[in-house]
């Protein structure tokens, strides 16, 4: 086994998952096996009771996961499925070991960052590497060089490469700003080496972040400071779009660089990815759709959602515009026409809580009554149902029992819910089986009677309300036994709800099928 190991220096946010992801989709082009681990030095478990401001998305993965969002890039870009245990943090490690030594498994040892952290962070490395099957393993360590967190992680790293030089390769990212006279600035990642040096790394490459193409002085102060070949210092310039940073990579070299270095040879190159990317380019038809949450102010606590549309829109032959609409803001809004008059489409993400809840209600029923195309996910899909029991039955004060005390409650809590004590990792999550009836738009959208998508939520449409709901033509046209999982209204000229998160399977190259319909009606394509 191979092992890429990525770390990063100066700052946080400066793109060491998307400079992971894009080096495995270089590699795969060239035709090897390819894993991915991300390392996130919290104390958490999990991403999962995480709030988006602080963190973004929670990315859920197909065994119900919750993981960093940088999953999902891994995902999206190399076009894999991983598991649960491809997301490493500190709080599972740490769990591990406690467990261990409670169970006397040390042999009366006394328990100590090194050996014992250490070693079983380079266990549970190999252990996942290996169970995938993969030549290549790309090891993501999350934060920054200096950060007390990350230290057993540096340190395990820097043991598997002492253990196995010929078969572990560092990648620093880090900085190089340009200051107000236009001269790129190389103190920083000379520091961050420094320090990373310190602690016994010596990076390989470094993939250096910057407004523009590092000029050649930059270039040459960085091989000579951080003690690298020339080859080895990787301009990542920013790029327009996200999915074009593996095609610069790979024009500075970085695929035939690291392959010298693991002594492997390939004949493939796969062009599809700059075929994508090319056709991304191209585009000049724009639509435009408001997207209505309450975190809006953080565009990465909805980019599964982000990137999905724009698969979606390049599958149309069109570039997504996004309106982010604050649903808090609705609440106490009379005409909803000054925000949703010169959008396509409205589509209502999912989220928890009473907050920003009647906002979304609101939108709702404007692309209802206006028969704008609707797209509503998860808690969307739950406002959905409560906006039609409320404006169409009747139903006066339905809600979710989830926001509030109602004498409707057409959302309840999932019957298994009701005795769970502990936040973390117990919503119903991951993959589920669907099954479609034939003669709905739903069927049309996926042309199958079982699909199979991914899950995150508590609480159900009540089983007490579905035929009231169906005889005023809002019908669910897919069930998982009982369960709710799709709703639709046929005299709509696109009006969908999906229980599940159709965004976290959507791939550039394979949009998800409801974003690929949604995106198509808002074109006017249907």
């Amino acid at each position: 086994m191979k092992y890429i190991i990525v770390t990063g220096g100066v700052m946080s946010g400066l793109g060491k998952g998307i400079t992971a992801a894009s080096i495995g989709r270089l590699l795969k082009n060239k035709g090897f096996r390819v894993t991915a681990i991300k390392i996130d030095p919290y104390l958490n478990c999990d991403a999962g009771t995480m709030n988006p401001f602080q963190h973004g998305e929670v990315y859920i993965l197909k065994d119900g996961g919750e993981v960093d969002l940088d999953l999902g890039h891994y995902e999206r870009f190399m076009n894999v499925e991983f598991e649960k245990d491809h997301n490493i943090t500190t709080g599972k490690i740490y769990r591990a070991v406690i467990e261990k030594e409670r169970r006397g498994e040390y042999l009366g040892s006394t328990v100590q960052i090194i050996p014992h952290i250490t070693n079983e962070i380079k266990d549970t490395i190999r252990k996942v590497a290996e169970k995938s099957g993969a030549e290549i393993c790309i090891v993501e360590v999350g934060g920054t060089v200096g950060d007390i967190e990350s230290m057993p992680f540096l340190e395990a790293v820097r043991q598997m490469h002492r253990e196995n030089p010929d078969d572990c390769i560092f990648i620093h990212v880090t900085l190089v700003p340009t200051d107000s006279m236009g001269d790129q600035k190389t103190k920083p990642s000379q520091h961050s080496v420094k320090e990373l040096r310190e602690v016994g790394i010596h990076p390989d490459i470094i993939v250096v972040r910057s407004k523009d193409r590092l000029n050649p002085s930059a270039r040459d102060k960085l091989a000579l400071f951080c003690d690298v070949p020339l080859a080895a210092v990787i301009s990542a310039y920013d790029a327009k779009e996200i999915y074009e940073v593996p095609l610069i990579l790979e024009e500075e070299g970085i695929s035939d660089y690291l392959l010298d270095r693991f002594k492997l040879t390939s004949e493939v190159d796969d062009t599809r990815w700059n075929d994508m990317v090319a056709k991304m380019r191209s585009l000049d038809k724009r639509v435009r759709i408001a997207v209505v949450g309450k975190y809006t102010e953080i565009e990465d606590a909805y980019l599964s959602i982000k990137e999905a549309l724009k698969h979606a829109g390049v599958d149309a032959g069109c570039l997504v515009d996004i309106n982010w609409v604050e649903a808090e803001e609705l609440e106490t809004m009379d005409d909803l026409d000054e925000v949703f008059g010169d959008v396509g489409g409205i589509l209502v993400p999912g989220g928890f809580g009473i907050r920003g809840s009647e906002g979304k209600i609101k939108a709702i029923e404007y692309a209802r009554e206006n028969r704008i195309p609707f797209l509503g996910l998860c808690f969307g899909f739950q406002l959905a149902v409560v906006e039609f029991a409320r404006n169409v039955l009747g139903l006066e004060g339905a809600s979710s029992a989830e926001i509030t005390d109602t004498p409707f409650p057409v959302i309840e809590i999932l019957p298994e819910q009701r005795d769970i004590e502990n936040m973390g990792g117990t919503m119903r999550l991951g993959n589920s089986e669907i099954t479609v009836l034939k003669g709905t738009r739903a069927y049309e959208i996926y042309g199958e009677e079982q699909i199979v998508e991914r899950h995150r939520h508590r609480y159900e449409v009540n089983p007490a309300y579905i035929t009231a709901i169906e005889d005023k033509g809002m019908i669910f046209s897919g069930k998982n036994g009982n369960r709710m999982e799709i709703v639709e209204i046929p005299s709509h000229p696109f009006f969908i709800g999906t229980q599940f998160h159709p965004e976290f399977k959507s791939k550039p190259d394979n949009p998800a099928p409801v974003f690929r319909a949604f995106v198509r009606a808002v074109r006017g394509d249907d």
